[in-house]
């Protein structure tokens, strides 16, 4: 008995629990908020509807853990939904619970992800835009979408098309889901910019000092607005009238420092507004209180003492009863060259200070305090250079004016930059100097932030002349390394020598049966490498040869017209089988120079002095003077130069001067020959010989002087830049009957010096007209004895740095002379025109001319202008 009631009491008791826990256990509970709150403990978290992700890893985004207490209903639960929806990944969240059991709370989590982009497509745009777009907007193929992100997508789309004036344009950014790819969408960014907006009509009011055109500006004046212009306006011709917010608002601060530049120093803006006009245009409004008209009464200094009050004083410029300008005194102070500031900076004073005050107004007249703060000279401690991947540390230091230890000086900071643009290793748009003042020590370090670009040139083209195609290769390495290439320097950088700075120029040039040249060079700026010496030496050889005497005879009328009026092409054809190699001229030339950069009156000038030797060797060459022999020319050439550009590409500010004269020995003074009674006459028995004699040795003095400004005319990297280029030379004899033959002027056309029939000549450029054409004349041919040429050129860049691409409009007048004595600089062969230069890395300089020549030359059978013509340039500057 005893064991029965044991087991009836076990197996009640078991039912009693189980009825107690099945009381205790609620299943998806109804929580209700106006409830008292109660404490519980997870027991359990479950969460759904997102695959690929750890259950830990979305658990532990909610903040909640299993045996951690919770108020329900209350805030854990709350904050735990507000974490799901600020991380931003899920488009749908919520938490329930499945079961209470006694004090236990098991939720579960019921999450859905938002879709990823798989694709973005771009409607409306050009290709350019797209690229800007994808860029600014921020959405990436492969990233989950938000409403935030297409909300601050459709914001950046529109300020983008604002500030490119098309206020009006019209942004949507659709999504459709991509069946191809579960949970993905495609978005469309469906663009319609409309038209530009453009200023319809600006309306001023309060302005009695500054007029409607001192502000708008007319057809040839600035006013204050720079970019905000009226559309439709005449005095708008050739400015910008598209209508931006940013734009305008630069354009208000540019008249409010209009009127601070004409003393109005209370001026101010007191509304403005911008209203539509119709669908493409906008109305402005503004109205402005100009205040009054201040002058400068009294300006003292203090603080100075290493400059005197008379010397600062004088070298602000400003006095007393001047009008207020504080643009100009801003300029005194920091930006000009010769500003106050830079006197101070390029002496050391690097933690030097000028701040102008205002201690007194008296009516229209202001008294002004220039505190000064003058601090302790700065020396340089750390000078480093980045950038530099091609070139010897030592070549790039070299070039500097900054070494540890020098006192600071701005002036010389810039003088290092151009000096190392001059190198042409160094993108010069790319230089940024980060001067960094030491105050703990009073010293500066300067670090030149360089970016290296390749300058050397490889050339092959093809070309057609007068007797077929003539084809040039070569090769310019501007970083050779002569000690690299006999392996010397310890510091070889693999295989190519380079590394110095070097040059050296290959270059060959052929069309095979007529003709063939050969050229070589080498150069250096730094001969010996400690000292800036310049030293070149060169070498050529080229040989020309003639058609025969029967092409003329039997073809050429034929052939002539048949090219000229176009029934066929057998002018150049049939010059193939016409060669006569008993006509021809071949020239032999070395060359050996030296230069020095010169201390006085400056360092940017050099002194350079070359000897040369040429060899003419003629048989039956009937287009110069001598025809047959040979001719030696042993000359010897000093000149001065002084170049203080900025750029080597594309100057914008600095000049080029040089003055030479070009020498041979005087042989007619102790020779013994009788040059006026040597034969002049072609038909003489004796001619030939007495030419020889006459022309064995050349002899002539050849003056030259060469000028060109550059003043750039606009603020900014991309300026208008106004070059002025002034040319003179002449060509005298020590004999006047022993006339040098060669080293004549042959003016005209493009000034390539390239293949031609005439040799021994200098080409001048001249364009307008055709090449030799302002040389030549009916009686002497294509010799002329002076020269000179002027030009004004007004240059814009598309484009700066390792490309450079410019474009350009030019007026241009010069003239040749056979007769020195009829040298004439007002009279004057004209011309106008445009043309566009590129120069591209490995390539060099290229461009195309077009202009106008407004005054008549002899072509051979008349007079006639120079009319219409285009000019090609290939690896010069014109």
């Amino acid at each position: 008995m005893d064991k029965i009631r044991k087991i009836f009491i076990l197996l009640y008791g078991l039912a009693i629990g189980m009825q107690v826990q099945a009381q205790d256990k609620i299943v998806n509970p109804d929580i209700s908020y106006a409830g008292t709150p109660r404490t519980l403990t997870i027991g359990g978290i479950n969460v759904s509807g997102v695959e690929g992700y750890e259950d830990y890893v979305l658990t532990g985004i909610s903040g909640l853990s299993v045996g951690e207490q919770v108020e329900v209903p209350g805030d854990d639960i709350t904050n735990a939904v507000k974490r799901y929806w600020k991380h931003g990944l899920f488009s749908k969240v919520a938490v329930a619970a499945d079961s209470i059991v006694g004090d236990k709370l098991y939720l579960h989590i019921y999450l859905s992800v938002r879709p990823r982009i798989s694709n973005i497509n771009y409607i409306g745009l050009k290709k350019s835009e797209r690229e800007d777009m994808e860029q600014k907007l921020g959405m990436v193929k492969g990233t989950q979408l938000t409403p935030n992100m297409i909300d601050r997508a459709k914001i950046l789309a529109k300020k983008y098309f604002d500030d490119k004036g098309f206020k009006n344009a019209d942004i949507e950014i659709n999504q459709r889901e991509d069946v191809t790819e579960k949970n993905h969408v495609i978005l469309d960014v469906v663009v319609d910019k409309k038209e530009k907006t453009k200023v319809h009509k600006i309306t001023i009011e309060g302005n009695e000092k500054l007029s409607d055109r001192k502000i708008k500006g007319g057809l040839f004046s600035k006013g204050a607005f720079a970019k905000t212009h009226e559309a439709g306006k005449l005095s708008s011709f050739l400015k910008a009238k598209k209508f931006t917010p940013e734009r305008w608002k630069e354009d208000k601060q540019k008249l409010i420092d209009k009127y601070y530049e004409h003393g109005y120093r209370d001026a101010q803006i007191l509304e403005d507004s911008v209203s539509n006009y119709d669908g493409k245009h906008v109305d402005i409004y503004l109205k402005v209180d100009e205040g009054k008209q201040y002058f400068l009464r009294n300006v003292t200094w203090v603080g100075n003492t290493v400059y005197s009050t008379d010397y600062l004083s004088a070298l602000l410029g400003m006095k007393k009863g001047d009008v207020y300008n504080q643009k100009l005194l801003h300029k005194r102070l920091n930006e000009d060259e010769d500003a106050v500031g830079n006197l101070y900076y390029n002496n050391g004073y690097v933690f030097s200070n000028i701040n102008p005050a205002e201690v007194n107004i008296d009516g229209d007249s202001i008294d002004l305090e220039m505190r000064v703060t003058e601090g302790p000279q700065a020396y340089l401690s750390h000078i480093r250079i980045n950038g530099n991947t091609r070139l010897y540390e030592n070549v790039v230091r070299r070039e500097l004016r900054t070494k540890p230890g020098d006192l600071f000086s701005k002036e010389a900071v810039n003088r290092s930059l151009r000096e190392l643009a001059s190198m042409g290793h160094f993108d010069p748009e790319k230089m940024n100097p980060d001067i960094k003042p030491n105050y703990e020590d009073g010293t500066v370090d300067i670090n030149y932030d360089l970016t290296q670009k390749s300058n050397d040139q490889i050339e092959f083209s093809l070309g057609w002349g007068q007797t077929g195609v003539i084809g040039r290769v070569g090769l310019k390495l501007n970083n050779f390394s002569m000690r690299n290439l006999f392996n010397k320097n310890k510091e070889h950088r693999g295989i190519m020598p380079i590394g110095d700075g070097e040059v050296l120029s290959i270059g060959a040039q052929t069309n095979g049966t007529y003709y063939q040249s050969y050229n070589i060079s080498y150069s250096t700026n730094w001969f010996g490498g400690k000292r800036p010496i310049q030293f070149s030496v060169g070498a050529y050889y080229s040989k020309s040869t003639d058609v025969s005497s029967n092409y003329y005879n039997s073809a050429y009328m034929n052939n002539y017209y048949s090219y000229m009026y176009g029934y066929g092409n057998s002018y150049y054809n049939n010059y193939e089988n016409y060669y006569d190699p008993d006509k021809y001229i071949q020239m032999l030339g070395l060359s050996l120079g030296w230069g020095k950069r010169l201390r006085w009156p400056d360092d940017y000038f050099t002194l350079s002095v070359q000897v040369a030797y040429q060899r003419y060797m003629m048989k039956n060459w009937n287009y110069m003077l001598m025809t047959n022999g040979n001719a030696n020319n042993l000359n010897f050439t000093i000149s001065l130069n002084r170049t203080s550009t900025d750029n080597q590409l594309f100057p914008r500010r600095g000049s080029e001067f040089e003055a030479s004269v070009n020498l041979t020995p005087p042989w007619s003074m102790f020779d013994g020959k009788d040059y006026k009674n040597l034969a002049n006459d072609s038909k003489s028995p004796t001619y030939a010989a007495e030419q020889q004699e006459k022309y064995r040795w050349v002899e002539y003095h050849k003056w030259k002087f060469k000028a060109k400004t550059y003043t750039a005319l606009t603020n900014g990297q991309k300026c208008f830049v106004l070059m002025t280029r002034v040319e003179l030379g002449l060509l005298g004899a020590y004999n006047k009957y022993k006339k040098s033959p060669f080293e004549t002027y042959y003016v005209g056309g493009d000034g390539m010096s390239g293949y031609s029939s005439y040799y021994g000549e200098e080409t001048i450029g001249l364009r307008g007209y055709e090449n030799g054409s302002v040389s030549y004349n009916r009686s002497t041919g294509y010799y002329a004895y002076a020269y000179d040429r002027f030009s004004l050129e007004l240059r814009y860049p598309f484009l700066l740095g390792n490309t450079t691409i410019y474009g350009l409009t030019f007026v241009e007048a010069g003239n040749a002379w056979y007769e020195t004595k009829n040298f004439n600089p007002f009279s004057m062969k004209r011309s106008a025109g445009v043309g566009v230069r590129i120069f591209l890395p490995m390539v060099g300089l290229m461009g195309i001319d077009w202009a106008y020549g407004f005054d008549k030359v002899w072509n051979g059978s008349q007079y006639k202008k120079g009319g219409s013509q285009f000019h090609f340039i290939l690896g010069q500057e014109f």
